[in-house]
């Protein structure tokens, strides 16, 4: 019987492992994490600031409160939703040129210039730009940008070199026309730096930047954006996500749409292996971008988007071959559970005709025994060692019923189990083989990543080795306990019939020794597990080095 229950321990513990998996959530993405389920309240936020600012336009009766008030507005919409911004720039310019304010009017074309190749369209930015006759910082700074951009994504050497010249001229005019602290000044300042390797000089310049700017604030996301840059140069990986974060955290307080921290930090995640974690900051990200308006930022998500779609394939390919082996194991324990069936019947068969060959013996030998009943005294004595031979006998052979009895329920336990394992097996293998044919993967991601059915399974598979052991031995709680000294007795909680430490050492009692075997079955580390063993050692009655033989030596009490 010790055997065959030794053989199933065994067959789970080869199971078990394939089901159990590990999710670590890193604590520094946990309030970002928050804060995007509180992102709909900051847009909420904003949209009040925004009616409030619609209700004042709407009543505002001269011209230069409207421009005020239009270009609040166009600074709302900015960061939010790029063609309103641009609507307001509009009537921004109509208003300045109705009032007959030209520098007015060209600033706003120049940041209407700016808006459009922050979102792709630099035909449109050239096109703003040519018409304007007031040249300013703005106007030279959305020139810079204009052609940074075309330098960096066009695939033509020789026009990447030229539109860089054009930018460093524009940028160089920028520099001399805009204020020191004006953010591009500080940018422009510190990206030359960066970029020449002078990496001491620009942390300079970023220290400075960071030391006038408001913590929390939509420009602080900026700084904390090229700080990231600066740390990611010096190779600091620690700090270097800790800005990045930081940036992502007050875009997504302050309600910005155009993501583009959380987009890097979805990149950088993704690059390290999170991959959960990146294709929700990259669908959320996504979906913040629909509603700027941005085909750049589209342009950028895609091939991510893509990627993550791509290593999820390979997930679930992986997971339908866990998914194989395990019902081929299964499959393996099932047959060894019914093989195991049949050598018990055929030992319950044996031991029916040796109970009745030792009945008939015993009638034998008490028919003997009544014939001898007028011997001599020494016959007398034999007589007496032969009813105490038979009294043993008979105790015998209840035993042997009982162990029977025994061997039929152990059985017939794992069996059930294991019956009621495999058709959970097969409907979750439905399931899942449903979901991949329809192109679920949300919801086969959602289904697989539950400990749910790892747990309630595991729970159930400590009751039933509980209640087996304790059938088996039903004292083995109080002969643990007199191995210890008083105060290190295990005391066990209402409605509990064993817990980790009994566990164990019922394990060692079945034979099973390797500290190793026994952490898969509890599901610890083996260091856990050698420093319980260790612990109650170190409380034994008597030779600490004898308590486990002591263990194993617990019998079956009837």
């Amino acid at each position: 019987m010790k055997t065959i229950l030794l053989r199933l321990i065994v067959c789970w513990l080869c199971v078990l492992p394939m089901m159990t998996g590990a999710q670590n959530l890193d604590s520094l993405y946990r309030c970002l994490d928050q804060e995007i389920i509180q992102f709909p309240r900051y847009v909420a936020q904003h949209d009040r600031d925004v009616a409030q600012l619609l209700g004042k336009l709407q009543t505002a009766t001269d011209d230069s409160t409207r421009y005020s008030l239009s270009f609040r507005l166009y600074e709302k919409y900015y960061p939010f939703k790029n063609d309103s911004a641009i609507y307001y720039l509009h009537r921004c310019i109509e208003l300045a040129q109705r009032m007959n304010r030209v520098e007015d009017a060209d600033q706003c074309a120049s940041l209407m210039a700016l808006r459009c190749s922050n979102t792709g369209m630099y035909d449109e930015a050239m096109n703003i730009l040519e018409g304007v006759k007031t040249p300013s910082g703005t106007f030279y700074r959305a020139y810079a940008h204009v052609y940074n951009e075309l330098a960096y994504y066009t695939h033509l050497d020789e026009m990447r070199e030229k539109y860089y010249r054009q930018a460093a001229y524009y940028e160089n005019l920028m520099l001399e026309t805009l204020p020191p602290s004006d953010d591009a000044v500080m940018l422009a300042r510190e990206m030359r730096l960066l970029n020449s390797q002078q990496l001491e000089e620009s942390m300079k310049i970023n220290d400075e930047w960071l030391g006038m700017t408001e913590r929390g604030s939509h420009r602080y996301a900026l700084v904390a954006l090229y700080r990231y840059l600066e740390f990611k140069a010096q190779q600091d990986s620690v700090k270097m996500m800790y800005w990045l974060v930081e940036s992502a955290l007050s875009d997504v307080r302050n309600g910005v749409m155009d993501q583009g921290s959380l987009w890097e930090l979805a990149n950088q995640l993704m690059l390290q292996g999170d991959v959960d974690r990146s294709y929700r900051y990259i669908n959320f990200t996504s979906e913040c971008a629909n509603t700027y308006g941005s085909r750049q930022r589209s342009w950028q998500i895609a091939p991510l988007l893509s990627h993550i779609a791509q290593d999820y394939k390979v997930a679930n390919e992986q997971a339908m071959n866990k998914l194989r082996q395990m019902l081929i194991v299964i499959s393996v324990l099932a047959l060894c559970l019914i093989a195991s069936l049949f050598y018990v019947n055929r030992q319950r068969k044996r031991l029916a005709v040796a109970q009745k060959q030792l009945k008939v013996s015993n009638g034998k030998l008490a028919q003997t025994n009544g014939m001898l009943a007028s011997a001599n005294q020494q016959m007398k004595l034999t007589n007496g060692e032969l009813s105490a031979a038979n009294q043993l006998l008979s105790k015998l052979n209840a035993q042997l019923y009982e162990s029977n009895k025994v061997k039929e329920e152990y059985v017939g336990r794992f069996l059930r189990l294991c019956s009621l394992y495999i058709d959970k097996m097969d409907n979750f293998r439905k399931r899942v083989n449903k979901m991949v044919k329809n192109h679920e993967y949300e919801d086969l991601y959602q289904a697989t990543r539950s400990q749910e059915f790892k747990d309630k399974e595991l729970e159930e598979l400590y009751e039933s080795f509980d209640a087996a052991f304790l059938h088996l031995f039903p004292n083995f709680v109080e002969r643990f306990n007199a191995l210890l000294i008083p105060e290190e007795r295990v005391t066990l909680q209402k409605n509990e019939r064993m817990n980790t430490t009994l566990r164990i050492f019922a394990l060692i009692r079945l034979g099973v020794d390797d500290s190793s075997k026994i952490a898969e079955f509890l599901h610890y580390s083996v260091n856990t597990i050698y420093n319980y063993r260790a612990r109650v050692k170190n409380g034994a009655i008597g030779n600490r080095e004898d308590f486990e033989r002591n263990v194993r030596e617990i019998g079956i009490d009837r």
